[in-house]
């Protein structure tokens, strides 16, 4: 195994905790318990941006991943990972904006925000989460190459 498949995988598992820290923050809330669901909150939001920061790394430096199952099934794919992509912008959006919230400790928006944000956000680590198994476990496909040389076109 190489790093096409380690990156991904370690990616993978960031935002999987990101939402198992977002779930435990919400239970322990609704226990009354605010500065260990500010404390579960902001770990979740760290994990995330290490996500994103490997994400977006592997993506410039090393490219995405092609599709690699049946030709007939890559719209369906394409599809559900278009699907992901809106779900997962949408949910960094309200997840930021959630955040600011609470930090300004505007509680009455933030507990309505909170909820909505946190299913977007359990949606957004599970379509995620197929994304990577259908790419890596599944079908595993081929290597693009790097956004840099696409628009250096070395």
């Amino acid at each position: 195994m190489d790093m096409y498949f380690w990156l991904p995988t370690i990616s993978t598992s960031f935002i999987v905790l990101s939402a198992i820290l977002v779930a435990i923050g919400w239970a322990l809330i609704i226990r009354g318990k605010r500065e260990a669901h500010q404390s579960a909150m902001v770990a979740g939001a760290i994990a995330a941006l290490i996500f994103f920061v490997i994400y977006m790394s592997r993506t410039v430096f090393v490219g995405n991943t092609a599709w690699g199952g049946d030709p007939d099934m890559e719209i369906f794919y394409r599809i559900f990972l278009i699907f992901h992509i809106i779900l997962a912008t949408v949910a960094a959006v309200f997840g930021i904006s959630t955040l600011v919230l609470g930090f300004k400790k505007n509680f009455g928006k933030h507990r309505r925000w909170g909820k909505f944000t946190s299913i977007i956000w359990f949606g957004s680590a599970l379509t995620g989460t197929v994304v990577y198994v259908l790419l890596y476990l599944l079908y595993p496909g081929g290597h693009t190459s790097p956004v840099w040389e696409v628009i250096l076109g070395t």
